[in-house]
């Protein structure tokens, strides 16, 4: 199988505008989490209030200035939040202007939920208002695959460009796609990773009503869990072919070794660990590393109770009992639940662990829960020796993946 380098990653979340911020962060403690008073819609009431971790005002002018020209007022902030890490993810791979980014690269994004802050103001301006027109870009900036095309436009690339879809592994399938793209020879780049936007009044709203919402805070594994905390932004890897990379002198970041995908075909919201456990076995097989004791261990770790007992019933079942020494780490407790940018986004903390060898603590823990009897990493940040990453995304409607990344 061809060799899959890491070359190039970006980052925005509540936590920072780039991967740097987001990885301090992290390895310091520091969370994004606040708590947010919805307003008034003419849809709906206000009123309602919730921790969620938002990016900070400003980064639609951050963006235009980093870019060169006008984009932001055209996209959706779940676009303009895979856009500005895909330029930083292209400038840290050396690719920004390159003969490279053109046909035989590919852009894979992966997002839940798409454009709805432009979504709902469409709605308010005909349901609410009662307006006949709507804006003439509504359409281009509501459509899932906005951010690809956005990007494919901004940065010349010419070849594959699509967007994924599943829920909270959005981003693990495009990950995972734009391996396999390039392992068939189809393309000799990938940028891929995913973003998402969906801390508007309606959807919180949405998310509120089904009970998986936290009213207090995000905290993993911990025994007083109590759901989920919303996040918003995004993350980029860009993946090229290791000869490839090697061939332009690129400075490689890690390696992706192996995936696995699978489908609980249980139910919609609620976990099967037997369906995550499938996934993890792939890639741990697929990668060849399956008695490896090296393992730093990314979790999905939404902190809901069912969740976060599930990962630990499926990692036990794939490692046996020398998965419960396996350190593990849940940055969401940080930066919030992405939903299609989240597993991007913590699989590029996660190889700048492997690169610092530190992990960074699950925040918000308060105490051990015997369903969750993992070496989790609490308190502050832990020096580890681990050489490879294990990568969970877990979503909705039973959709599963794992990826394994190695140390440059």
């Amino acid at each position: 199988m061809k060799r899959i380098a890491v070359t190039g990653m970006g980052a925005v979340s509540a936590l920072g505008g780039s991967l740097e911020e987001n990885w301090q962060a992290v390895a310091a403690g520091r969370g994004g989490i606040a708590r947010c008073v919805m307003g008034d819609s003419p849809l709906g009431p206000g009123g309602l209030e919730l921790p969620m971790a938002r990016v900070a005002d400003g980064y639609d002018k951050a963006l235009d200035a980093a870019i060169g020209r006008p984009v932001a007022g055209g996209l959706d902030p779940f676009a303009q939040f895979a856009l500005g890490p895909a330029l930083e993810a292209i400038e840290q791979a050396g690719l920004r202007d390159h003969p490279v980014l053109s046909e035989r690269t590919a852009i894979i994004f992966g997002h839940g939920l798409g454009g709805l802050a432009t979504l709902e103001v469409g709605y308010e301006r005909f349901f609410g208002q009662k307006l006949a027109k709507l804006h003439p870009s509504t359409v281009p900036k509501v459509m899932v695959s906005a951010g690809v095309s956005a990007a494919a436009m901004a940065f010349g690339i010419k070849g594959p460009v699509f967007a994924t879809s599943s829920a909270c592994a959005s981003s693990s399938h495009a990950i995972a796609q734009g391996a396999a793209m390039i392992v068939t020879g189809q393309v000799d780049a990938a940028l891929v990773g995913g973003s998402e936007a969906i801390s508007t009044a309606g959807c919180v709203r949405a998310w509120d009503a089904i009970r998986a919402m936290s009213p207090v805070t995000c905290r993993p594994f911990s025994a007083d869990r109590d759901g989920m905390v919303l996040g918003e932004g995004g993350a980029v890897l860009m993946l090229e072919a290791w000869d490839h990379a090697e061939a332009r002198g690129a400075t490689i970041l890690g390696e992706l070794i192996g995936w696995g995908m699978s489908s609980d075909a249980h139910h919609i919201t609620q976990p099967s660990p037997e369906g995550q456990a499938r996934a993890i076995r792939q890639a741990v097989s697929h990668a060849g590393v399956a008695d490896r004791t090296d393992i730093l261990i990314s979790a999905h770790g939404t902190g809901t109770p069912l969740n976060d007992a599930a990962e630990t019933t499926s990692l036990v079942e794939v490692f046996g009992e020398r998965g419960r020494a396996l350190p593990v780490i849940a940055t969401k407790s940080a930066h919030g639940h992405l939903i299609g940018g989240s597993a991007a986004l913590q699989a590029a903390l996660g190889l700048r662990a492997l690169a610092e060898g530190l992990a960074p603590p699950i925040q918000n823990f308060n105490s051990r829960d015997p369903a969750c009897d993992l070496d989790l990493v609490v308190g502050e940040a832990r020096p580890i020796g681990a050489k490879l990453l294990l990568q969970n995304a877990f979503a909705f409607g039973g959709l599963n993946v794992a990826l394994v990344f190695a140390a440059a």
